[in-house]
């Protein structure tokens, strides 16, 4: 039990700071995000650097979760807690994709004085678009399928108060949908539709982070298991 509680608490903390990390990180990518010659300003590298320390937290503690939630979740469904673990290891990739695509804007900006400008500002708008992408299939589309993976890991086994897991499944399959609305080119991503599409599944990360941290896995979900167990499994 103490094992267990420990786990909780990890992988709650580790929910907190991908959040803490991963909001603040896009804000600071703006400036080459929302500015389709910024590979030929100024540049406000200080700013996007610190955004890329923050993301490669977010990469961290996306990999965490997987990894710190494995043990527990696999004595409810092996192969839905290995789906979550390659889920947010795939998760990790784009997000660390998206995030090299970006410093190679800088590195544009910083080391190819003289090329020609026309030619600069299309690799900008392409590795923008990599970007892009790797945003919508990692944050979107992949966090849509991880979190209806493990909020239906959560439900089905009672280790978190049943209202999370409930939240859970509907936030997952309400990101999903909406990503696979943009792909379709039903509306843009960053759009008052899909900022309200993601609130759901921020709620249910940030319930799930306090649970996991303040109260850790509910007890009774644990004991049931472990008194299923046969004596020479117990001891």
């Amino acid at each position: 039990m103490g094992s267990t509680r420990r786990t909780a608490m990890v992988a709650g903390v580790l929910f907190l700071m991908a959040a803490a990390a991963s909001i603040p990180a896009l804000v600071l990518f703006q400036p080459v995000l929302g500015d389709a010659r910024y590979v030929l300003a100024a540049g406000a590298d200080g700013g996007v650097l610190l955004g890329a320390l923050l993301e490669i937290v977010t990469v961290v503690a996306v990999l965490g979760t997987g990894v710190a939630l494995y043990p527990v979740l696999r004595r409810e469904s092996p192969a839905a807690a290995l789906g979550y673990a390659f889920g947010r290891l795939m998760e990790g990739v784009l997000i660390a994709v998206g995030l090299v695509s970006v410093l190679t804007v800088l590195t544009l900006r910083q080391d190819a004085a003289g090329a020609d400008d026309g030619a600069l500002v299309v690799a900008q708008q392409a590795l923008v678009a990599v970007k892009d992408w790797t945003f919508l299939l990692g944050p979107n589309v992949a966090l849509g399928v991880n979190t209806l993976l493990l909020a239906g890991i959560m439900h089905r086994s009672g280790l978190v108060p049943r209202w999370i897991a409930r939240l859970g499944l509907a936030g997952g399959a309400i990101i999903l949908a909406s990503g696979t609305a943009v792909l379709l080119g039903a509306y843009e991503q960053v759009s008052v539709v899909g900022t309200v599409a993601a609130l759901p599944v921020f709620v249910w990360e940030m319930s799930l982070a306090v649970c996991l941290v303040v109260t850790g896995f509910r007890p009774s979900a644990l004991l049931a298991e472990a008194s299923a167990r046969p004596p020479a499994m117990a001891r």
